[in-house]
């Protein structure tokens, strides 16, 4: 009787296994859960990419709702959602840019090329604030509001659709809350 039971063993481990892997299939990358997600920005101080003396606070983004984009010059997606980042700047979009895991040069270069939609762009060399933030690549767009809670995070190119259907409800609704 025993012998029977282990007879259905690796079918069972199969099966277990194709459910695993089929429900990952169905999971939708750019909707990450974020464990930061109505909460404060994590404590940080990053030296500005344009004048290390100075540096980028979690207070310095707070007053008005803004967006906190990380990108990177090695980032071939972030130059799909650069020209739209830089149509949201012109129509008085607050955006600041954090330099994720790049060469000081490298980035400057980019925006020269690129444009720099940032009111100011901060280096994090390391990674560490992104870590702190839940960042798994660039691109990666968090909308704050006007205290420094996160309340959006969305993950890949931000693009004239993303922003209409997600960041444009969500801003209205928290310029109504004030």
């Amino acid at each position: 009787m025993t012998k029977r039971y282990w007879t259905f063993l690796p079918l069972v481990l199969f099966l277990f296994v194709v459910a695993f892997f089929w429900r990952g299939l169905s999971l939708d990358p750019h909707h990450l859960p974020s464990t930061r997600l109505g909460k404060p920005l994590p404590s940080f101080r990053m030296p500005l990419l344009y004048d290390p003396q100075t540096v980028l606070t979690p207070a310095l983004l707070k007053g008005q709702t803004v967006l906190l984009n990380i990108w990177a010059s090695w980032c071939e997606a972030c130059i799909d959602e650069q020209l739209f980042m830089l149509q949201l700047a012109r129509e008085g979009t607050i955006i600041y840019g954090l330099n994720y895991k790049d060469n000081n040069e490298s980035a400057k270069q980019w925006l020269m090329e690129w444009g720099n939609p940032y009111k100011m762009v901060a280096e994090d060399m390391h990674g560490k604030v992104a870590i702190d933030l839940g960042v798994y690549g660039a691109p990666e767009t968090f909308l704050i509001d006007s205290v420094g809670i996160i309340r959006y995070r969305h993950v890949g190119p931000l693009n004239a659709s993303v922003w209409r259907t997600e960041f444009v409800p969500r801003i209205r609704q928290l310029e109504h809350k004030v």
